[in-house]
């Protein structure tokens, strides 16, 4: 049973708690084979879009008795019981408790029980500025091309959706015999050549103010435990963009952007076009021979600084008493 149907989350847009979960109920068939069995961090706005919200793990407590979750001790080797209890959304039945918890996007993590150690997904986030003197749109496509061209040059096919926020999110499907520590250097590995590549339109710089205007390849959504927006998500912007599903195609011509999608118009695309990556998972990739291509194109100086670049934080700026 839904709650408060008629509460406003997105109150620019009119849109209610039950539209919410109507969107969620009519994306289930497509939604739900992509995020089974991956422990699921929901973003929660009890108020709406337009007041502050939080982010939610743990369902210690206040959750149905059939709900699915999984325990993740927050210390490895831990024999303490210390868990973090995150919920599953195997079924239409728990991905309408989501959204009447009024969590707007479920993020997923990049692996599934019982294999958590070993994701079958590798993501690049990309994340452009906002720098008002740059086009954004057309770099933002020139750039998720590149990714999409460098992966095909290790022998790697990518699809990409929109992130419903800022840039687009591609991702690779792997076989699952990869641990995180693989994925991440590989996935680091390839945001090096990228920017050596490109200079002027990459950057692995993690401070904004060090970026210079250039897109970000965030590829710190493939560490154990990290998360990115669930494929067909809404996201909590004017609008209630979607993150969804499309082609290359569609990326050359420009046709569409990181908000092209909304909860008013997914129905039409789905009708139209169905789930573009309902194949995902029929041919996925080890990342053995193209973590070792890009051994031979990176140094170790470069390994160095991408490490260095993605893993650099901001200074404190206070002063000490």
């Amino acid at each position: 049973m839904i709650t408060h149907p008629e509460k406003l989350l997105f109150p620019a847009d009119g849109i209610t708690k039950g539209d919410v979960c109507a969107y969620y109920e009519a994306v289930a068939a497509v939604m739900l084979p992509h995020i089974a069995g991956r422990p699921v961090t929901m973003e929660r706005f009890p108020a709406g879009i337009e007041k502050k919200g939080f982010i939610q793990k743990d369902v210690s407590k206040g959750f149905p008795a059939w709900l699915q979750r999984v325990a993740i001790s927050k210390r490895s080797g831990s024999e303490d019981d210390d868990n973090v209890y995150y919920p599953l959304v195997d079924d239409a039945r728990a991905l309408l408790w989501m959204a009447n918890q009024n969590a707007i996007t479920p993020h997923v993590w990049t692996s599934r029980v019982p294999k958590l150690r070993e994701p079958d997904l590798c993501v690049f986030d990309l994340d452009p500025s906002q720098d008002p003197s740059r086009d954004q749109p057309a770099e933002l496509r020139t750039a998720a091309l590149a990714v999409r061209d460098l992966l095909a040059e290790l022998g790697l096919a990518s699809l990409v959706k929109t992130s419903g926020s800022k840039g687009f999110h591609i991702v690779v499907a792997l076989d699952g015999e990869a641990d995180f520590e693989l994925v991440r250097r590989f996935s680091l590995g390839t945001g090096r050549v990228l920017v050596k590549r490109h200079p002027a339109l990459f950057t692995q710089e993690f401070i904004k103010v060090d970026r210079g205007g250039r897109i970000f390849v965030d590829t710190g959504r493939n560490g154990y435990g990290a998360t990115f927006a669930a494929v067909y998500a809404l996201r909590p912007k004017p609008g209630a963009p979607v993150s969804a599903p499309c082609t290359w195609a569609e990326i050359e011509r420009g046709a569409v952007g990181p908000q092209t999608f909304k909860l008013r118009t997914m129905a039409g695309r789905l009708a139209e076009i169905g789930d573009l990556w309902r194949a995902l998972h029929d041919r996925p990739h080890s990342l053995r021979d193209a973590t070792a291509a890009l051994e031979r194109l990176l140094t170790d100086e470069d390994w160095k600084e991408s490490l260095a670049a993605t893993t650099r934080r901001p200074v404190s700026r206070k002063q000490p008493r």
